[in-house]
């Protein structure tokens, strides 16, 4: 076990029991001309949380962590995203602006598209597992818990985009499951004003979880292993 720093105190984590959980890091979400800079959204934060994640993957890969990426998306007729029953259909931000902007159908999150792909800083690794989801949390409908649960992870990693929305409904998910989730908040991004930002970390700080950083990661990853103790 290793102790990790993070508020609002210290978590022990098993790193053979570990994955790091990368959300939507998507040209959608990350780079200029994708989806949330086509919306309006500032993604200026992204270049630091790109970075972030460069250096997290790295030590996590070399201490033998799980890597699992997770990669919203939607075949090209749809129908994986909602009908007009579905609160999706309404709500999915991809989904609203094909509807209303015609020259962008069939162009956002669609399976294989530019703006689908993980950014290139950030191409998954051979033996790294990628989870297809077209909801926000990466628990829906998707085979996630199995793939963790047949490893024996229990601690989960999160970091990507955005913090409030897609990293927030996994992360809340992967609590009402049991696993422990703990969110690297520099190798995050959110979207809209800064308070969203503010209430998911609080959040996961008083209720859901732990909030770490990736220099704290690495530097728990470098430490000698303590014994096993009671959390």
């Amino acid at each position: 076990m290793l102790a990790l720093n993070a508020r609002p105190k210290p978590v022990r984590i098993d790193p053979t029991r570990t994955a790091v959980i990368v959300v939507d890091m998507q040209n959608a979400f990350a780079s200029a001309g994708g989806m949330f800079d086509l919306a309006g959204i500032d993604i200026s934060g992204a270049v630091p949380a790109i970075d972030a994640n460069r250096r997290l993957l790295a030590a996590a890969r070399e201490s033998g962590m799980a890597v699992v990426y997770l990669q919203m998306s939607y075949k090209p007729d749809l129908s994986d995203g909602g009908d007009a029953t579905s609160p999706n259909h309404y709500k999915e931000l991809g989904m609203v602006m094909m509807r209303e902007r015609p020259e962008l159908r069939g162009k956002l999150l669609i399976d294989g598209s530019w703006d689908w792909q993980i950014v290139d800083a950030l191409k998954p690794a051979p033996g790294d597992k990628i989870v297809r989801k077209s909801r926000y949390s990466g628990f829906c409908d998707t085979g996630l818990e199995a793939y963790l649960r047949a490893r024996g992870i229990r601690y989960l990693l999160f970091s990507g985009v955005a913090t409030n929305i897609c990293v927030d409904a996994t992360a809340r998910d992967a609590y009402s499951r049991e696993f422990w989730p703990i969110l690297v908040e520099d190798a995050m991004n959110h979207s809209g004003p800064d308070f969203n930002r503010q209430s998911t970390l609080w959040n996961f700080e008083n209720a859901l979880g732990w909030v770490t950083r990736t220099d704290m990661v690495i530097a728990a990853l470098q430490m000698e292993p303590a014994e096993p103790q009671p959390i």
